[in-house]
């Protein structure tokens, strides 16, 4: 049994899903987004709650059970709350800022990075050193989040470059004399 899987996803106020064959398409107040399962599930619209459940025994089957219920709840709270990555820049120098659509970053490199905004995302800027990536997919906002850090990782031995909001680098000690 999957603990996950047999858990119902509950629709919050403002949102409603219908299922036709095996997609189901989640309407919200900030998006709608659909989902097409395998086979090997079957996606149920009761009252208030979508429920996934497996066709046969087979171990396809509970995996895809699992994942399926994971993706149905991840598309509910896109379309209703969205998701949200928080980005911290270290380094003297270093700073983001907006201009059109490319997100400019200054990362002590040769050259300004130009970094293009993906459709389906917004990213802002609070500060120069904060950037703050929102939107409904939540994979979208992640891989987003994640090609941004990869131009400048954080460092162990001051602790330059960008990482996520609230992330521990682990600092090491220097050359001794």
């Amino acid at each position: 049994m999957s603990r996950i899987g047999k858990k119902p996803v509950d629709l919050p106020a403002g949102v409603t899903a219908s299922v036709s064959g095996q997609t189901i398409e989640v309407k919200g107040p900030k998006a709608t987004r659909s989902f097409t399962a395998t086979d090997d599930v079957t996606i149920a619209v009761n009252d208030n709650s979508v429920t996934v459940e497996p066709r046969g025994k087979s171990k396809r089957a509970r995996q895809q059970w699992g994942m399926s219920r994971t993706m149905v709840a991840n598309i509910v709270t896109g379309v209703s709350t969205g998701f949200k990555k928080e980005l911290e820049i270290q380094g003297v120098g270093y700073r983001a800022q907006l201009a059109g659509k490319f997100l400019k970053l200054n990362l002590g490199l040769s050259h300004d990075v130009d970094f293009p905004i993906p459709d389906g995302v917004t990213v802002t800027c609070p500060k120069v050193t904060e950037i703050v990536i929102e939107g409904t997919d939540e994979q979208l906002v992640g891989q987003v989040a994640a090609n941004i850090r990869e131009w400048r990782k954080p460092e162990p031995y001051k602790g330059k470059g960008i990482r996520y909001k609230g992330e521990y680098i682990f600092r090491k000690e220097g050359k001794k004399k």
